[in-house]
């Protein structure tokens, strides 16, 4: 009998948890799954907007077609602390990656990343490359700016 308590708290455990994390933990979980090529955990942590109506199994499947194609590789990330203001907050990370068409020799990115709260949960929004002049806005001094700029 214990063993099917501890078997039904348990279940209970990863969406409770999915629930408490903080925007920072959401983006580093979400840059991990994209890195596992684990999509389907990434359906999870995007917003409704990122999911553009889509159904898991769809945009499951564009994510693993366009990343794929694109030949994207995840080496490293590295999250920072983020601001909140409301229900919505940014959090910048550092990026280390390659793909077939924007980023061919695998340059440093400075991310941001914009996460929403729906229904109680960070979900992450949007991400964009932050421009090195604003590097400094976002990221702690020893965080220098990519050699050879943003692209």
């Amino acid at each position: 009998m214990r063993w099917l308590v501890l078997a039904v708290v348990l279940a209970f455990v990863p969406a409770f948890a999915a629930e408490t994390l903080s925007p920072e933990d959401t983006v580093k979980r979400y840059l991990g799954a994209l890195k596992a090529g684990n999509f389907d955990q990434a359906y999870d942590l995007v917003s409704k907007a990122m999911r553009q109506g889509k159904d898991r199994e769809v945009w499951v499947k564009e994510q693993k077609t366009g990343m794929s194609f694109a030949d994207v590789k995840i080496f490293d990330f590295d999250v920072y602390p983020g601001k909140i203001e409301g229900d919505v907050a940014h959090v910048p990370n550092v990026l280390s990656s390659q793909d077939r068409f924007v980023n061919q020799l695998g340059l440093t990115e400075y991310e941001l990343y914009t996460l929403v709260k729906e229904d109680g949960t960070w979900r992450v929004d949007m991400q964009v490359i932050v421009e090195p002049g604003d590097v400094t806005k976002w990221f702690p001094p020893k965080a220098k700016a990519p050699e050879g700029g943003s692209h």
